[in-house]
């Protein structure tokens, strides 16, 4: 997957955000004192971007006594990358978070699975080695399965934590796998050359081009005049930034199930948008892409994907003891 830089997009494999609160991901409290062993509440809401669904559940049971474990006493712990439908146990290799247990393995439910591996209960970094593990993980998996993705650093102490998760959340993560089955999430970012454009509107807009002449051949004072152009350039680069956004959702609206624009970093760039596409529909989408690219060769395109469906999926998990509301 190589990048479109002037020249029609191709996609990119590229690292994500290692931010543990990754919008759309899912993000669990999971770091509990030893004597919390036990799950004993689970408040989950989850919302899916554009089928307007919306799931609150609070389920609570009373503590079990402490039990002997042996994975707690060794000080490990369960590292969970994704949600998936699985009836079976499923292993899919070492390419696990740690090198020393790297396997990655399913804990199941019914028909639900958690894709984990085992990982010391201790703080964890996020690195750029351990965020690309995470991600490797996710893309792995979802080459056969739809996932719902946890967010990176989301650890559970003990196998028990995890089934009680899928039991309770079991409703809500199957409402969220079923409108998100064969969908993938693919990332468009659009970029300009300041300056090129400017240049372009200056010779374009006959008012910001006589205030542009007016300015370079006064001998007096320009403030006022400056001012003026600085506005007017303002909101030209506004006018255009957004007709281009406008027209580039436009002609991807009908390969794609759902779009959604965040927020442009910095001046260069005046997209940032995320795209849930079906799978059999990727080949169609990248031509759009391309054929985008090629029309408008002045700006660049970064072209990544296939990722889980972060930016569609939001799910929040608080895990508690008894008695704590």
């Amino acid at each position: 997957m190589a990048k479109a830089q002037k020249k029609p997009a191709a996609r990119k494999a590229a690292a994500r955000s290692a931010a543990p609160a990754r919008p759309g991901a899912v993000r669990a409290a999971s770091r509990k004192k030893a004597d919390d062993a036990a799950v004993t509440r689970v408040t989950h809401e989850t919302e899916v971007r554009g089928t307007e669904t919306r799931v609150e559940r609070v389920v609570e049971r009373s503590p079990k006594p402490s039990m002997p474990d042996v994975d707690r006493s060794a000080g490990r712990g369960r590292y969970v990358y994704c949600i998936i439908r699985a009836s079976q146990p499923l292993k899919f290799g070492a390419i696990g978070m740690d090198e020393q247990w790297s396997e990655v393995y399913t804990i199941n439910f019914k028909d639900m699975a958690a894709v984990v591996s085992d990982i010391p209960l201790a703080p964890l970094d996020s690195t750029r080695e351990n965020v690309l593990a995470h991600e490797r993980v996710n893309e792995t998996v979802m080459r056969d399965h739809t996932v719902i993705p946890m967010s990176f650093g989301t650890i559970f102490k003990t196998r028990e934590d995890i089934v009680e998760l899928l039991r309770s959340a079991y409703d809500a993560f199957a409402d969220v796998l079923s409108k998100m089955q064969d969908k993938l999430e693919f990332g468009l970012k659009v970029l300009w050359d300041r300056d090129e454009i400017v240049r372009a509107i200056e010779q374009e807009d006959e008012d910001i081009h006589r205030l542009k002449t007016e300015i370079s051949s006064q001998k007096g004072s320009t403030y006022f005049a400056r001012m003026q152009y600085g506005r007017l350039i303002d909101g030209a680069l506004q006018q255009r930034s957004e007709r281009y956004v406008a027209e580039f959702l436009q002609r991807l609206r009908d390969v794609s199930v759902a779009s959604r624009v965040n927020r442009a970093i910095g001046d260069k760039m005046i997209m940032n948008a995320a795209f849930l596409v079906q799978r059999d529909q990727e080949p169609a989408f990248d031509r759009r892409i391309k054929e985008i690219a090629s029309a408008f060769d002045k700006l660049t395109f970064k072209y990544t994907g296939p990722w889980p469906p972060y930016n569609f999926v939001n799910i929040r998990l608080k895990l508690e003891r008894a008695g704590q509301h």
